[in-house]
């Protein structure tokens, strides 16, 4: 659907699930691709099939909870790709409960990852005149007493993502962002649950209008239809990918 050749994209978090659908997507596209993820495993793994299509394929582990680390994959996915025109903030900490715990994880890596990474892309986004892509939930738009803190960094990202848009657009940066439903994938959290915790896996199938979950692919599509031209008109929006959860 897209055209992404001589591009260059930074995906952080981007070795499964969502993160790993895009960066595919953007590599199928023609893209020259950089990815970052704690686990080894993973990350190699998906690094092995972005090469496999054929392009540029770059990969760093990095604790997207420590400042330093972030500024350095980013400076270093610059390097190899030759600069950014597309940076994807997907990483999340996962955490739910109202406790320092949970706090302390959604904050250093779902909101402070976005913080620094948008932070040390920029002097290559002002030259390339990219975009940035911020990955939030759904969580971010309702209460929640099961994950309240998960919640609460969502919605912060949904606010910073206006905020952003505001800041950057004289620079010619447009900042946009997803929201996805439950998303489910082999290994990811909804596919565990299905067994571990069936009723809530029912309930929250059951809110869906068209009787599934969502898939990475479909999320994936959404944040390439936004870094690309067709969305060139578009920034400071978060759209909703739910097949109509929220409804």
């Amino acid at each position: 659907m897209h055209d992404f050749k001589g591009k260059r994209v930074v995906v952080c978090g981007g070795s499964r699930g969502i993160g790993r659908s895009v960066a595919l997507g953007f590599a199928q596209a023609g893209a020259a691709v950089s990815i970052c993820a704690r686990s080894p495993g993973p990350l190699e793994a998906t690094r092995a099939e972005l090469a496999a299509l054929g392009g540029q394929a770059h990969a760093a582990s990095c604790d997207l909870g420590d400042k330093a680390a972030v500024e350095g994959y980013v400076a270093a996915a610059a390097a190899a790709l030759g600069g950014v025109d597309v940076l994807v903030n997907n990483a999340s900490g996962f955490g739910g409960p109202d406790t320092e715990e949970g706090w302390a994880a959604g904050l250093s890596v779902d909101v402070m990852a976005t913080v620094r990474a948008s932070h040390a892309a920029l002097p290559f986004l002002e030259a390339s005149k990219g975009s940035i892509v911020n990955v939030s939930s759904i969580s971010g738009y309702k209460s929640s007493t099961r994950t309240p803190a998960y919640a609460a960094v969502k919605a912060l990202l949904i606010n910073y993502t206006l905020s952003q848009a505001a800041m950057h657009a004289p620079k010619g940066i447009r900042v946009n962002g997803v929201a996805p439903g439950s998303i489910e994938f082999p290994g990811g959290s909804w596919e565990e649950r299905k067994t571990s915790a069936p009723a809530l896996y029912n309930a929250i199938l059951g809110s869906i209008p068209f009787g599934r979950l969502g898939t990475p692919e479909e999320v994936a599509e959404v944040v390439m239809f936004l870094a690309s031209s067709g969305a060139r008109w578009v920034t400071g929006q978060t759209i909703i990918v739910d097949g109509g959860q929220l409804l």
